[in-house]
């Protein structure tokens, strides 16, 4: 029998969203990135070999967007039924770029004269799943919930702002990071040479959007600059953005590095800690703004059940996506002639 005496559950479930959700943005995110970079590819047989390197992994990688609404919805509820209102557009587009890519996916492998247009169709999802979950954090952040009688009470474009758009462009800059140095562990020769080549550009441009979001959200958010430049709050946040810069210049000093896995390593690095540091500026708010977590929560006995079905099945997925990176490890070569 599983004992959770004791603990707080609303504690609990906040921190198991946020792993779930790191889970995500590194797994599926390194996918999305790879579809991101999809049409820069320079020869037909480099795209061939970025599909390879996705076929043993992306079904399961999506495992962890289903599992982070399941924990969201019956630990938080009540925030829940404010967010989904709002988030019904970027939602809609994200869900609908998720099918179209996966049904791009499927229907390229076929090749034939539409191959082209589902390559198009299979960057395109891509892109619109990474923008609208970076626009969707963005506009969680930012706080701009407008919320009457326990009710979303905003209109439909409500999270689309300028922030968001830039941790929209952000979120697809980062994939296409995590895209690139996943590119040049798992493959060799020119593809990983186009994949080293492109890392510089995507860090770059993922290291501006996250000092553009460092700079923005304090200067916009007084609550936020009291989190972070408030003493001793300071101390207790600051190996946040130093790890942060340790994992950027990693990545940066390893791309053209004999030890291949350390790029995609160091810049998992760099989006756990930036996910990190949203998780810091927020807490304990499950809204921010308008309602903590323990306002949120749903009934003890609910989130009990709920706590000891996730120590069950969370265990339970990680052996499977484990044993599976764990059997197609190595280099991937094409299985079939380019098209």
């Amino acid at each position: 029998m599983i004992s959770l005496a004791g603990l707080d559950y609303s504690v609990f479930f906040a921190l198991a969203a946020g792993v779930v959700i790191c889970l995500y943005v590194v797994l599926d995110g390194f996918d999305l990135g790879v579809g991101i970079l999809f049409p820069l590819a320079p020869r037909s047989v480099d795209r061939e070999i970025m599909m390879e390197s996705l076929v043993p992994f992306w079904d399961g990688n999506e495992t962890w967007l289903v599992l982070g609404g399941m924990v969201l919805l019956s630990a938080f509820p009540l925030a829940f039924s404010i967010l989904l209102p709002m988030f019904y557009v970027p939602l809609f587009l994200m869900l609908f770029g998720l099918v179209l890519r996966g049904v791009a996916f499927e229907f390229r492998s076929q090749g034939g004269p539409l191959q082209v247009a589902w390559s198009g169709a299979f960057a395109a999802g891509s892109a619109v799943a990474a923008f609208c979950q970076g626009a969707i954090l963005g506009a969680f952040v930012s706080g701009g919930v407008t919320v009457a009688d326990g009710q979303f009470a905003g209109g439909p474009f409500d999270w689309l702002s300028l922030f968001s758009i830039v941790t929209g462009l952000g979120v697809v800059a980062g994939y296409a990071l995590l895209g690139a140095c996943w590119l040049i562990w798992k493959t060799e020769g020119p593809t990983q040479l186009f994949a080293r080549e492109l890392s510089l550009t995507t860090l770059l441009c993922s290291g501006a959007a996250i000092m553009v979001v460092s700079i923005w959200t304090p200067i916009a958010l007084p609550q936020v600059a009291h989190r972070w430049f408030s003493w001793p709050e300071l101390v207790k946040l600051l190996p946040l953005p130093i790890v942060a810069v340790a994992c950027a210049i990693s990545v940066f000093r390893s791309r053209w590095s004999r030890h291949e896995w350390v790029p995609f390593v160091s810049s998992i690095g760099l989006f756990v800690t930036s996910l990190a540091g949203v998780g810091a500026s927020i807490w304990p708010f499950a809204i921010p703004g308008v309602m903590t977590i323990w306002q949120a929560s749903s009934l003890p006995q609910t989130q009990a059940l709920v706590a000891k079905a996730l120590l069950v099945i969370v265990p339970i997925v990680l052996a499977y996506l484990v044993g599976g990176y764990f059997l197609f490890r190595g280099k991937v070569k094409p299985s079939t002639e380019p098209y």
